[in-house]
């Protein structure tokens, strides 16, 4: 601890211990805690009360009775554990029985402060910092804690009852870690008294009828065989799992997802996973849970590594059955024999579909996202016709499209009508299903219904989010035709009829719709922009031109997707044709169109996606920009210095790189941020590069934005000079060495920036004297001082223990951080 800070404690702690001083909130509370948490584990706990007194004062100040903040009384709580972490400062807490009286009766276990959750939230969190040595274990049985934390688990504060459980968690691997013998008996009577009192509790709990105990039980366990693989957790499992499996008789199976979570759990030990009857007790409990319960065990079991394949095959079943009910009430077939197999109607699914309207859509939704989950790992065999047969009838029970062949079906119509909660999680599985190939009739069913989506009038704008985005995906996997690079017909006949459907979608009234149409248009066109069919097919419609009204579209999210769009599908050669000769239509137009934006629109989000777009066509040589490249960089320089948006001024300081790599003649891939220095420009090349980076006035947009207020801009430009120094460090030019009037004014007017002056524009600039300016400043540590938090002095203890006195005037205001 620094001399200052020493110096401030002892009226900080003075004041925590007056109850009539106002304290400060729980965040200064809380900083200063990880203030002692840090010095405790750098150094001796025992060192640092012997020199602060005060913190022992406090302390005991806790004990007594008087009105102090359940802040402050959990506060000290939590720093006696943190102190007493240490063996040595425990035993010399002790000495005073300080630690009884603050987690005995004595304490604020038995006053009126224990109805405070803060208080009880902050006696467990202190017992927790606490126990880390056998010294812990015997002061926890002498003065009954465990009873009390036992009592905490059912605690109505959640944050409470949940510490309480980790707290017993990390009590029973600590007094097994004293255990002698690598291979605990299974008998508990053999364990450490503390172990052997949870293990009693937790059967206890299991063996309960209130439902409540058996999930803390549960939950309990769940994270003992989550965190701790020791020997010990066998015969750990062995006692208890007995109790476990008896939970099962019971009807209805009580704390049922937690049952699954400790299974899942134990299933995931690398100690435990080898018990032959924990896959029988898997078996058992796939058939005694409901549909909705049993979806979460079959998921996990499916991602085990080594599982039998009989229970693997079974857990298939429980995931695929309720989409197999969905085909037979569609009079679908559920495809070819053995990939759904188990009984389709199974009646316990079948009630659950049709028991209640949210029952039927929570189940759905379960298993579609479920499926989807599994899908990337593939598991064989994969039914992947049926899948998509049932993802398809999903989305026309739906929208009212599907045949029902039973009254099931005639009741999911009813139920399923217009749900958007289904029909999300129906498109989000029938976009992943793309990653597999299906038979030809599937394909075309799949794009049959996105089509009816995509032109329903009833598909709500998240909706037809969701089937642009699956639609995107089936376009993107479909096969090419046989011996060339073009699309298939099949492709190229979907592709006719959806484009219409875009035109429409792109002149809805909603701009979610219209955003959305746009986005599907710039991700087909940055992927199919070479695909011959889709070129001519794009052209013939009308959508690069809708897309370029939107240009001027009310809503500024819609602008800046139409800027994106139109700036993709000129790079490609795809924009809008000249409507006719009095109305040209072209490149130029365009470029002027995105200048006014950049120049005069009022949101940030349209002038962000401009000067993006602005950067890939320099990137990428587009033919406007080349025609006059530095002439290009300088307007966009010079509209971006004015930009309030620091993201603009940050998209212009990536277009000066990628015009400044160009220059020097550095591939564009190279990254010029690698801890590595660039290759060194030769000389000829440089002289060239530096003179065109003065003509566009970089340097001062550069310098400028060095300065600036936002720290993005400031760092940003601080990695460009520094490239720039490296690249440009074997010149010499023939004025640098002598430093001349150029380089001083230079730098004065640098001083006047970095103090916040506006000052008049630089002017004309020599590259040699730049190169002097930027040989001379220190951009390593600026760019170390730009990388440290805002708040990194606020942050300090010093800081902290002012303000928490500036608080309650113990320090003049000049002596506090503002922040």
């Amino acid at each position: 601890m620094d001399p200052e800070c020493s110096r401030l404690l002892p009226a900080l702690c003075a004041v925590l211990a007056d109850p009539r001083q106002p304290v400060a909130d729980d965040t200064c509370l809380e900083k200063l805690l990880d203030w002692f948490k840090t010095i405790t584990e750098a150094g001796s706990s025992l060192l640092l009360l012997q020199d602060s007194p005060c913190l022992v004062e406090l302390l005991f100040q806790v004990l007594k009775p008087q009105d102090l903040g359940s802040g402050v009384l959990s506060f000290g709580l939590r720093l006696a554990g943190i102190l007493a972490a240490q063996e040595d400062c425990f035993q010399y807490l002790q000495q005073g029985e300080l630690l009884p009286g603050l987690f005995g009766e004595a304490g604020p276990l038995g006053g009126a402060a224990w109805t405070a959750p803060t208080v009880r939230s902050g006696w467990i969190q202190g017992l927790r910092s606490l126990a880390q040595h056998p010294s812990a274990l015997q002061f926890l049985a002498d003065f009954g804690a465990l009873d009390t934390v036992f009592s905490l688990q059912g605690d109505s504060s959640l944050f409470v009852a949940s510490a309480a459980g980790q707290l017993l968690v990390h009590i029973l691997g600590l007094s097994m870690q004293g255990h002698p013998g690598a291979q605990p008996s299974p008998q508990a009577c053999d364990w450490p008294a503390c172990a052997q009192k949870i293990v009693g509790h937790i059967e206890e709990s299991l063996g309960s009828s209130a439902t409540p105990r058996v999930m803390q039980a549960l939950n309990v366990l769940t994270t003992t065989f989550a965190h701790c693989h020791s020997p010990w957790t066998q015969g750990l499992w062995v006692q208890l799992s007995p109790l476990v499996a008896c939970l099962l008789e019971r009807d209805p199976v009580p704390a049922a997802h937690s049952l699954v979570d400790l299974l899942l759990s134990v299933a995931r030990s690398p100690a435990l996973s080898s018990d032959s009857g924990l896959w029988v007790m898997l078996a058992q409990t796939l058939g005694c849970l409901s549909p909705t319960q049993a979806g979460p065990l079959a998921l996990g079991i499916l991602k085990l590594q080594d599982c039998p394949q009989e229970l693997r095959t079974q857990a298939s079943d429980v995931l695929l059955q309720p989409l197999a009910c969905v085909l037979q009430a569609a009079a679908q077939a559920p495809g070819p024999p053995g990939l759904l197999a188990g009984p389709v109607g199974n009646s316990a699914v079948v009630s659950t579909l049709l028991s209640s309207r949210s029952a039927c859509v929570g189940l759905l939704c379960q298993t579609l996202a479920h499926l989807e989950l599994l899908q990337p790992m593939a598991p064989s065999p994969w039914p992947q016709a049926p899948m998509l047969g049932a993802a398809v009838t999903v989305l026309q029970f739906c929208n009212g499209s599907a045949v029902p062949a039973s009254d099931v079906g005639s009741r999911l119509c009813v139920v399923l009508a217009g749900c958007v909660r289904v029909q999300r999680a129906a498109l989000d599985f029938l976009g992943t299903l793309s990653q597999g190939t299906g038979p030809r009739e599937s394909v075309t069913q799949v794009f049959a219904v996105l089509l009816d989506y995509l032109r329903s009038p009833d598909s709500s704008p998240t909706v037809l989010k969701k089937a642009f985005q699956a639609t995107l995906r089936w376009l993107l996997s479909s096969p090419k035709s046989p011996g060339c690079c073009d699309l298939d017909p099949h492709t190229r006949l979907f592709l006719g009829e959806l484009l219409p459907v875009l035109q429409k979608r792109l002149c809805s009234p909603c701009w979610e719709v219209r955003d959305s149409g746009l986005e599907f248009l710039t991700q087909l066109t940055r992927r199919w922009a070479g695909q011959a069919g889709f070129r001519q097919a794009l052209l013939a419609s009308e959508v690069p031109g809708l897309a370029k009204q939107l240009l001027q579209d009310p809503e500024s999210y819609v602008r800046a997707s139409a800027v994106t769009a139109v700036g993709q599908l000129s790079s490609q050669g795809l924009h809008a044709t000249p409507a006719s000769p009095g109305h040209p239509e072209g490149p130029q137009s365009l470029l002027l169109d995105l200048l006014h934006i950049l120049s005069a629109d009022p949101e940030g989000f349209p002038r962000r996606a401009v000067m993006q777009v602005f950067t890939e066509w320099l990137r990428d040589g587009h033919a406007e920009v080349a025609e006059d490249t530095e002439r290009f960089v300088a307007r966009m320089l010079q509209v971006a210095s004015q930009d309030l948006d620091w993201e603009v001024r940050v998209q212009a300081l990536e277009l000066a790189l990628v015009f400044l790599a160009q220059t020097l003649g550095q591939p564009g891939p190279h990254c010029p941020y690698t801890v590595t220095a660039p290759e060194a420009a030769p000389p000829g090349r440089l002289a060239r590069a530096l003179q065109a980076l003065c003509r566009v006035q970089l340097f001062e947009f550069a310098f400028r934005a060095l300065f600036d207020c936002d720290r993005p801009v400031a760092q940003k430009s601080c990695d460009l000079l520094l490239f720039l120094r490296d690249k440009a460090a074997p010149y010499d030019g023939p004025q640098e060495a002598g430093g001349g009037p150029d380089v001083a004014s230079l730098e004065a007017t640098l001083q006047r920036w970095r103090a916040g002056e506006q000052g008049p524009p630089l002017g004309p600039l020599e590259p040699e004297a730049v190169l002097a300016v930027l040989r001379s400043m220190d951009l390593e540590g600026l760019r170390g001082a730009l990388a440290e938090s805002s708040d990194h002095v606020e942050k300090s203890p010093q800081s902290l223990l002012q303000d928490m006195l500036a608080t309650v005037g113990i320090l003049g205001d000049n002596q506090a951080d503002c922040y």
